[in-house]
């Protein structure tokens, strides 16, 4: 957010007021403790909005009730010309006040533009035309996740912009892939190195110069002529590869399942160390993520025992709305979303003489169980395997929900593809997914790989790429 110089007066030339949409505070609840020396302003209209969706059975319900909590909080026992005039925003018990919130009590009684009231975003757009009137003097900055919004209020003369607070990277290319490709071999590029053997594996200790300088724990090395180093430790100055090749990494099997090209080889051996706690896998559709992780999971659950069970959910645009039509239980419920679980199971045993008899052996021996994103909230995992799907349409603040639902040994993977989000208030830079993969980039029990290519069929390869 931009910043300004120290808040004085609502009419002073240096002021900057921040008038934030109901979705901000839906995108993250604490939003209104982000904008520092600055007022904050909250249209009644998104208290409103707020109150309708905090009941719902949406799961951006919990996040609704989260941040009129903290509206809640600040306002406290304040007049309604203390509200008016801004209460000082407390941020800790040590912390002085820095900023403060006031709520919009009326709507504008003039209509100086040309948006009718009868929707919710022209009404605040029309209240801060009001207050533009009033203060000329002051700076007013509308902040939203919906862009159409931003685009009217620009329209009449509101500057407006995206709420960047939890964004990541300006670019998803950016995004680490977790391996880095060199041409040619590896060792062209390494002045020094000392090599070890230990318990079965060989270790290379190496100076963190030139290629090496911005790789980190838990990603790969890859050659063209046959190496694979995993990081295995990363210092200021040095890091250490555990020294793979990629035939071992090819020919790796987790319940019948071998990886089909050297990205998917690394991406098992990820979800398969049992030291690793959190297995972030992007990439596009058809790129194997979900069968990777299903069939590491029914192998670590049913022939190693290390989880008890599989717990399996996703984000989907309509889950929240219609899961509480379809009938039977929540198990019921949730299994048309994710069919792809399913689908990938019978896939896995498509060579047996009655898939649908090992199919329902696999459920009968592991309890696979499917949660609405709804019933996670609250609930503590232990000792199991969460798979959660789709996790590009997901905020970071949800995102955060679900992992800190992890307890004791218990591991958490991730699927996304950021080129298919199907919520209208993020973005690839936005999303939960990229949060997550720059947040734990460095994470010593964590670990993430971008998947490339379609090795579903030539025909998604090509819809991939063309359409």
């Amino acid at each position: 957010m931009p910043r300004a110089v120290k808040l004085e007066s609502i009419t002073s030339p240096q002021t900057t007021t921040y008038i934030l949409d109901s979705n901000v505070l839906i995108h993250d609840p604490n939003a209104l403790l982000n904008f520092d020396e600055h007022r904050v302003i909250i249209p009644m209209t998104v208290l409103e909005e707020l109150d309708h969706l905090k009941n719902s059975k949406q799961t951006i319900a919990a996040d609704c009730r989260q941040a009129i909590r903290l509206i809640d909080k600040i306002v406290g026992n304040a007049s309604p010309e203390e509200i008016g005039r801004g209460v000082p925003i407390m941020r800790g018990e040590q912390d002085p006040p820095q900023g403060t919130l006031s709520i919009m009590m009326e709507h504008a009684k003039d209509n100086l533009t040309h948006l009718s009231n009868n929707l919710n975003d022209n009404q605040i757009i029309n209240d801060i035309c009001q207050l533009q009137k009033a203060r000329p003097d002051g700076e007013f900055v509308l902040v939203t996740k919906d862009i159409n919004m931003r685009l009217k209020a620009r329209g009449c003369g509101i500057p407006a912009e995206d709420y960047h607070n939890d964004q990541q990277i300006s670019d998803v290319k950016l995004l680490s892939k977790g391996f880095l490709e060199v041409e040619g071999s590896f060792w062209d590029n390494v002045d020094q190195v000392n090599t070890e053997q230990a318990n079965g594996h060989t270790y290379h200790t190496l100076p963190r110069a030139g290629i090496l300088e911005e790789i980190t724990i838990n990603e790969f090395i890859i050659d063209e002529q046959g190496f694979v180093g995993r990081v295995i430790q990363a210092t200021d100055d040095k890091i250490r590869l555990l020294h793979l090749s990629e035939e071992s990494l090819m020919h790796q099997k987790a319940w019948g399942l071998q990886p089909l090209d050297l990205h998917q080889a690394i991406a098992l051996h990820l979800l398969l160390d049992p030291d690793i706690q959190l297995v972030n896998l992007n990439g596009p559709a058809g790129s194997g993520k979900t069968i990777l992780a299903l069939a590491a999971a029914i192998e670590m659950t049913v022939a190693s025992k290390q989880y008890r069970r599989i717990i399996a959910t996703r984000s989907t645009r309509g889950l929240d709305e219609d899961i509480g039509y379809l009938p039977g239980t929540e198990q019921e419920k949730m299994e048309p979303w994710l069919g792809a679980i399913t689908d990938n199971m019978e896939a896995l045993h498509r060579d047996d003489e009655n898939t649908n008899g090992s199919v329902d052996y696999i459920l009968n021996q592991v309890p696979i169980h499917f949660k609405s994103l709804n019933y996670i909230r609250g609930r503590s995992f232990q000792e199991s395997l969460i798979i959660i799907d789709e996790c590009q349409n997901l905020t970071p603040h949800q995102m955060k929900t679900i992992i800190t639902r992890a307890g004791m040994g218990t591991k958490v993977i991730c699927l996304g593809n950021l080129a298919q989000i199907d919520t209208p208030y993020l973005s690839p830079t936005s999303s939960g997914l990229t949060y997550l993969t720059g947040r734990f980039r460095g994470f010593e029990f964590g670990g993430m790989v971008q998947l490339e290519g379609v090795p579903r069929s030539a025909l998604a390869a090509f819809a991939e790429e063309n359409l």
